[in-house]
């Protein structure tokens, strides 16, 4: 719960635009704080010039003015300054004012009362962000697009672009928008497939809605699916036996590396990948327990050169 008085004015005024009738004791309550309280931040927002009306009475409390108009933006200080570094740590581009999340980020920063503004201003004026490598950007009419669809519950025609370049039609039950990494996914089921499909949402070239309702799985876990989709189907097959227990590995194992179960006193994972040679370099050379490949002659390959490495460094 927030502690100065302005955050908690703010979230007084939170809280009677969505529950006009607010009695002081649910207001307190709800803020963290005693009756008497509560009334100050009222009186913190009147002084401001925001109509708070309050009624007695078994159906009275406080609520907003009619035609009370606020101001577009509303954050503390914190809020403001947690705002800017989540956009930058998210979209670094957004440190350039003629970036379209950076213009956005402008207009948003513009709104601010002076003082904050002039604090979110100077952070990001001064921050310097790092692209991060694995990050890919969606177009943003895509985007809503797709969200809207899972919003919606209805059946979407999607154009994808595959890896090859190539661009394929299907239509798909959009069960989740899940971002992973710096990526977004659509998580969904596909029509042509009959099967769950991930497909990056940077590849997604048009979306159109069919009017098709759709029902999602019960106790749908997305981002759970999604990283056990994005372990298994890949060109080349994992296999790798940790001579250590089930308990002691997994908390190294990422969920996107396979599946890890126990065999006796160790463990196997198994699973696939594209790219055996990430797989080994930042994936395997990372968990602290020794391990045998014993499937998968690329990802051997791969681990021999890692070694081999290693070797010669040490030898120099």
């Amino acid at each position: 719960m927030p502690t100065s008085p302005t955050a908690r004015a703010l979230r007084t005024l939170e809280i009677l635009q969505a529950r006009p009738g607010t009695t002081a004791g649910r207001l307190a309550e709800l803020l963290g704080v005693t009756e008497r309280a509560a009334r100050r931040y009222v009186g913190i927002l009147r002084e401001a010039g925001i109509t708070v009306e309050s009624t007695r009475g078994p159906y009275g409390g406080y609520r907003l003015g009619r035609g009370t108009r606020l101001p577009p933006v509303v954050f503390t200080e914190e809020q403001a300054l947690g705002l800017v570094m989540a956009v930058l740590d998210g979209q670094p581009a957004a440190i350039d004012a003629d970036d379209l999340v950076g213009t956005a980020l402008t207009t948003v920063i513009r709104a601010l009362p002076e003082g904050i503004g002039r604090q979110a201003a100077a952070l990001r004026a001064y921050a310097t962000a790092a692209p991060d490598p694995r990050a890919a950007r969606p177009d943003p009419a895509v985007t809503s697009a797709l969200i809207g669809a899972v919003a919606d519950r209805c059946v979407a025609a999607i154009t994808h672009r595959g890896e090859s370049g190539r661009q394929s039609d299907t239509e798909v039950d959009p069960w989740a928008v899940v971002v992973r990494y710096g990526r977004w996914y659509l998580l969904c089921h596909s029509h042509h497939a009959d099967a769950i499909r991930c497909y990056r949402v940077d590849r997604i070239r048009a979306v159109r809605g069919t009017g098709r309702p759709f029902t999602p799985p019960a106790g749908l876990d997305p981002v759970a699916v999604l990283e056990e989709h994005l372990g298994s189907g890949w060109k080349y097959p994992v296999r790798v036996a940790f001579h250590a227990p089930l308990a002691e590995v997994a908390p190294w194992i990422r969920p996107p590396m396979g599946r890890l179960g126990a065999d006796g006193d160790r463990c196997v994972l198994t699973g696939s990948t594209r790219n055996p040679a990430m797989y080994a370099q930042e994936w395997l050379a990372t968990v602290p327990f020794p391990f045998t490949v014993e499937q998968g002659p690329e990802l051997q390959a791969a681990v021999d050169a890692v070694v081999a490495r290693f070797t010669a460094h040490r030898d120099r």
